[in-house]
């Protein structure tokens, strides 16, 4: 038999329901699937080779996060900063994954700070995207004490947040968005130097079933990652040859991270055949009373949160003339 490093042993156990959990969260902060994502959602790497993200702009010096899901091998970290902020006021901030970086740019490193999160709902009550600028400011103001002390704001670090959600709403599916610090001018005409605004970034990336061969590498990349339906062996067969990602020890770096990407996972056949109910349920309220898809719903008692969704799901349920 073939030997099997742990990035392989994370992919065998993500198909199954036992080690789901764990093995979705590791495979994701996996440095090779990160250097993906660095790539596509972050601007500093847009001209970057994968291999050189992965092996020289992570940091690598290792932490040990947390205690492996297999007991005999080392669950080893991306080295640089705690995955917790606290403050007295606001508690704790646990981020999925959250770790430093260097780029090229203009001839010379910088440092960023990146956090990737996993979200299954898009509809969690707020807008997510309010979430991920609040988890930039965490990290901005976290940096006080360590980075940057006193009055010397010219050394804060630049950072990102990016979001990968996996179930998000049709008219998002297969995108990847951000949402940055802009100089406009008001009055005027000056030219502030980017490097001293440009200081935060929020990136969505939102999955779907990506079949366009012109969509981005890393819609693709994470969509066979994270698929619930296809098999082990078949995601390692797609990760090596179509994404060179080579299943070896060298890929045995990963990170502490705490997500509920595997609970949607777990749970997207349930969940769809739920949300199907609830619309037909929608529907026949509507044909048969005559109410609208508001009244409807409130007398279903569905959270108003939800009714973006639900909308949504009542217009692809609309059969084509």
């Amino acid at each position: 038999m073939e030997y099997e490093n742990t990035l392989a042993k994370d992919i065998s156990g993500a198909g199954g329901n036992t080690a789901l959990d764990a093995s979705c969260k590791r495979l994701l902060a996996n440095r090779s699937i990160l250097a993906w994502i660095l790539k596509d959602c972050v601007e500093e790497y847009r001209n970057c080779d994968i291999q050189d993200i992965a092996e020289k702009y992570i940091e690598s010096e290792p932490q040990i996060a947390e205690v492996a899901v297999t007991p005999d091998e080392t669950n080893a970290s991306i080295r640089g900063i705690s995955n917790e902020d606290v403050t007295l006021t606001e508690g704790t901030v646990t981020y999925d994954i959250r770790f430093m970086a260097t780029a090229p740019v203009s001839g010379e490193l910088i440092q960023l700070i990146i956090n990737i999160e996993a979200q299954n709902d898009f509809y969690p009550g707020y807008p997510l995207i309010k979430r991920g600028i609040y988890y930039c400011s965490r990290m901005i103001s976290a940096q006080y004490g360590t980075e940057f002390t006193q009055s010397r704001y010219g050394d804060i670090k630049k950072v990102y947040s990016i979001w990968v959600c996996a179930r998000p709403p049709k008219n998002r599916e297969n995108s990847i968005t951000s949402y940055s610090l802009t100089e406009r001018n008001i009055v005027g005409n000056v030219k502030e130097p980017i490097q001293n605004y440009d200081l935060m970034t929020a990136v969505m990336i939102c999955l779907g079933s990506v079949k366009d061969e012109n969509s981005s590498s890393v819609l693709n990349l994470l969509e066979v990652l994270l698929s619930s339906k296809m098999q082990p062996e078949k995601k390692k067969q797609i990760l090596q040859e179509d994404f060179n990602i080579k299943m070896t020890e060298t890929l045995n770096e990963e990170v502490s991270v705490m997500c509920n990407l595997s609970k949607g996972i777990k749970e997207d056949g349930i969940a769809e055949g739920m949300e199907k109910g609830m619309v037909l349920a929608i529907q026949n309220l509507m044909d048969k009373l005559k109410m609208t898809a508001e009244q409807a719903m409130e007398t279903m008692d569905i959270s108003k949160e939800e009714y973006p969704k639900y909308k949504e799901l009542l217009k692809q349920s609309v059969p084509k003339a």
